[in-house]
């Protein structure tokens, strides 16, 4: 039955309560921080730097008190595209004069420059995955909410709508793991009328695709159903777009947010300046 409980492996949208400096961090100040860390991530270009913010990751998930093979079974649903990402970016990246041929076999061929496009590429996504998850497993959705609507309050001035976006991306996030409970129990469904969900190994891309499709539609249909139910929750509640509110919850900037701070854009700051030979 392990191969039927996806939501063990999805951690975006989940939250871990815990007593870490991450958890006590300003949401503010948090969601500054991992998008700083993202983008030193994003654009980690070396095998060398690949491997420092892949630890740095793990130091994060360890900080945060997150259990360490939770916090990694995240990137369990990412496998079959991570491995497809793979063969392509190894298979047609990579090509020109001076190139050195590490395989070929008629049109395809595996260059040490393809090669090394195609592990960074996967690296990158990744340690940017780790790092989303460990942002939702150690702040609530209120929270991220609230930290994101402070953070983008000033585009207001110019009529950004600040609290709409807010909530469509609050929204998003909270319904990660409703969608996949709700994928979970319509396979346990489909198994029990006769459908092949057995074990597969994680390069048996294809034939794992195949089997989803029986739950796609289903699944489409749950989603409009609940985007339905929600709507009319929001409307009952007297929710108005657009319409001037205030907050309940006032944040206020704490010493470990400042030591926090200065920590990652020491690292972020070094990973950008130091160039990695390899």
């Amino acid at each position: 039955m392990s191969s039927f409980e996806l939501t063990r492996y999805v951690t975006i949208g989940q939250y871990i309560p815990a007593d870490s400096a991450v958890h006590r961090l300003d949401p503010r100040v948090k969601i500054i921080l991992f998008a700083m860390l993202v983008l030193t991530a994003a654009f980690a270009s070396t095998y060398t730097g690949n491997v420092v913010m892949a630890a740095a990751c793990l130091l994060v998930l360890i900080v945060s008190r997150v259990p360490v093979g939770y916090g990694l079974s995240g990137l369990r649903p990412a496998l079959p595209f991570v491995v497809v990402l793979f063969i392509l970016q190894v298979l047609f990246l990579g090509k020109g004069p001076g190139t050195v041929v590490l395989w070929q076999a008629g049109w395809f061929s595996v260059t040490a420059d393809g090669l090394k496009i195609a592990v960074v590429a996967v690296m990158r996504f990744l340690e940017i995955l780790c790092l989303v998850s460990v942002l939702t497993l150690t702040t609530t959705v209120n929270d991220l909410a609230r930290g994101t609507e402070a953070l983008l309050r000033p585009l207001a001035r110019i009529r950004f709508p600040v609290h709409e976006v807010t909530l469509i991306l609050t929204i998003t996030v909270r319904f990660v793991p409703t969608f996949a409970m709700e994928m979970e129990k319509l396979v346990k469904a489909q198994a029990s009328r006769g459908a092949d969900f057995g074990h597969f190994r994680w390069w048996q891309v294809v034939r794992r695709t195949k089997q989803t499709f029986p739950v796609i539609i289903p699944l489409f249909v749950s989603a409009m159903h609940r985007a339905e139910d929600l709507i009319t929750a929001m409307e009952a509640r007297g929710y108005v777009p657009g319409a001037r509110r205030t907050t309940y919850t006032e944040y206020r900037m704490q010493a470990r947010d400042g030591v926090a701070a200065v920590l990652v854009v020491a690292f972020c700051a070094a990973m950008w300046l130091i160039r990695f030979p390899v």
